[in-house]
Order: C-alpha cells, then sequence, then structure tokens
C-alpha cells in the first residue's frame, strides 16, 4: 500500500522555499509557498511569477540532465503553489510538515514562526531550515514546541542528498523520526545531529574553506591548483570514505602523528588532533588495523570491504573519465 503524500508548506517563496518545492513535488507532494511579506496585490503577483518562472527552468534543467522527462514539467509545477501572507491560515489545510525558510534573522524567524504554528493543530510539524540559528533558540516562539526542530538543507535542495536534523530539547523523538522517514521518502538522506553551531557539514566546511583561503594567502600554490587538489583528491577521496571512516582505513595513529608535526612547522594549534585520538590509540583503536577505530570491524571480511571501496574509487575515476588502459610493451 503506497503511503499517503501529505501536502507540505514553505514559510518563504526565496531561494529554499522554492528547492525545497522542487524536492517535494518531485517525489508526489502538493506544496504551497507562502509569502510571508505583506506587500499589494500587484507585488504579490511579481513574486509568484518570479518563484514559479524561477521552478519551472529549474525543472526544465532536470530534464535536460535526463531526470524526468520534458513532458512532465507542466504536471511538477502544478504540484505547487504561492499564497499571500493574508491567506496564511488557509494555506496550511492538510498540511503535515512546514519548513520556515526566512532570512537568518532570529527575531524575523521567531515572529513567522509563532505566527504560524497558531494557524495549525498540535499533530502538525514545524522545522526551521535555518543554517546558522540554534534550535532551542527559536523553539520558544512556537507553540507546542515538541514537534519542532531544525531540518537544514544543502544548496541546491532539490540536488543534495544530505539533509541535517537538529531536534531540540522539547523535541519529541517521534517527530525526529517521523521527519527523518518523510526525508528518505522523497529521496533524501538524513542525518541526526545535537543542537550546535554549524551543524555538521557547515562546521567541517568553514575550516577546509578558511583554510583553502589562507593557503593563498601564503601563497603556498594557486587558486586553480588549490581547487584541482580538492576536486581530484580531497573530495574524490570522501565521496566514496567518510572522514571518520578514512582515519580509520590509513589509522588513527597516523593522523594523531601528522597533527603533531603540522602543528609545530606552522606553528599553529589548528592542527592538533583532539583528545578523542589519543585516547583511541591508548585503547588500542586505532581504525582497520586493530579491527575497531571510530567504526567498528569486528567480524567484517575486511578484504571484501577495501575490496568494495577502491571499486567506487574506480567508478569515480571512470565518472571524471581519468580511467585509462595499461600501456603494454609491444611484442
Amino acid at each position: 500500500m503506497t503511503e499517503a503524500r501529505h501536502p507540505v508548506a514553505c514559510l518563504g517563496a526565496g531561494r529554499m522555499g522554492r528547492g525545497i518545492a522542487v524536492a517535494f513535488a518531485y517525489a508526489g507532494h502538493a506544496v504551497t509557498m507562502i509569502d510571508v511579506k505583506e506587500r499589494s496585490a500587484d507585488d504579490f503577483i511579481v513574486l509568484e511569477r518570479e518563484a514559479l518562472a524561477e521552478i519551472r527552468k529549474t525543472l526544465a534543467s532536470l530534464a535536460r540532465f535526463g531526470l524526468l522527462a520534458e513532458q512532465d514539467t507542466d504536471r511538477l509545477l502544478a504540484r505547487i503553489t504561492v499564497a499571500p501572507a493574508k491567506d496564511m491560515p488557509a494555506s496550511f489545510a492538510g498540511a503535515g510538515l512546514v519548513f520556515e525558510g526566512v532570512p537568518e534573522v532570529v527575531d524575523l524567524k521567531r515572529e513567522v514562526l509563532a505566527r504560524a504554528s497558531k494557524c495549525v493543530g498540535p499533530e502538525v510539524i514545524i522545522a526551521s531550515t535555518t543554517s546558522t540559528i540554534l534550535v532551542d533558540d527559536l523553539s520558544g516562539a512556537v507553540e507546542f514546541p515538541e514537534r519542532f526542530l531544525n531540518v537544514h538543507w544543502l544548496n541546491p535542495a532539490y540536488l543534495i542528498p544530505l539533509v541535517e536534523i537538529s531536534p531540540g530539547a522539547a523535541t519529541n523523538p517521534d517527530v525526529t523520526a517521523n521527519v527523518k522517514r518523510i526525508l528518505e521518502g522523497i529521496g533524501k538522506v538524513p542525518v541526526v545531529c545535537a543542537a550546535t553551531p554549524g551543524f555538521i557539514v557547515p562546521r567541517i566546511q568553514a575550516l577546509a574553506m578558511n583554510e583553502a583561503a589562507r593557503m593563498v594567502e601564503e601563497g603556498v600554490a594557486s587558486a586553480e591548483d588549490i581547487d584541482k587538489a580538492i576536486r581530484y583528491g580531497f573530495g574524490f577521496r570522501y565521496a566514496v570514505l567518510g572522514l571518520l571512516e578514512f582515519i580509520d582505513w590509513g589509522g588513527g595513529d597516523i593522523l594523531f602523528y601528522a597533527s603533531r608535526y603540522l602543528e609545530g612547522a606552522l606553528s599553529s594549534e589548528r592542527y592538533r588532533a583532539p583528545e578523542i585520538i589519543a585516547r583511541n590509540m591508548r585503547d588500542g583503536r586505532i581504525g582497520l588495523r586493530s579491527g575497531a577505530g571510530f567504526l567498528d570491524y569486528s567480524g567484517l571480511d575486511i578484504d571484501a570491504y577495501r575490496e568494495q571501496r577502491l571499486a567506487e574509487l574506480v567508478g569515480l575515476l571512470r565518472h571524471f573519465a581519468l580511467a585509462r588502459p595499461p600501456v603494454l610493451d609491444r611484442d
């Protein structure tokens, strides 16, 4: 039996709202983007036309990429509507999930969330798409905060699989599980993280981006060569092996000694390994070689596991047209 696809509402018709609308419409849901700003009828028409035109352009791109048939564009677009702020209460009809996607201003988000939470029943899940604000800095504005959490999408929301879920102190665990299930149902890959600044990806990428910029500043390499190194080395490996899995692959002891060298050579504590690396070494959890590290490899066929990961790397070589046949001596 096919699970019912409840309508979805987005507070705000900007880039994030439009991306989420495409993701859910693509998966069969009706979506209403609700304008949260009071504006004249003429100004609203301009916003509506602009939003739907951008969504149509996005769907046309997906058709060119082979992700949908060109003739299906109108059918998907018909699932998306834009509603003015004055129609907010009626626009939530039937919605099981509401996403707030207004600019990153705490007071604005709290005002919009408070207004919206008064318009829907306590069973309707409300989520903020904030990329910076802690969930508990917003939850107090929401009626029945146990149904509220942060759901951080990575742009472009309709393409990037990962979505970070961050429940708050009051969030009902069933709500977290339900949101995770809904996102998986539309083809996303959700992860759950504690309420902490930067979630997972923004926190890691801020360090990486700043270090890349710093290397340009220091004259270590050109911007072009640094980006080439990221595409074909850093990103290439981590598209297959997660960061912690990669530590285990090489060995946590390798990271410990490399970090100690870089900290001294570059005179910067930013390279210092966290205590968990030394603790894992003391406990004999250095990765694949010991059968455990950040991940548990007990009972795993290590040779088969390595073979699978290497095969995935070869798949990426083929994707980048870098897989070449061997050069053999002619007879």
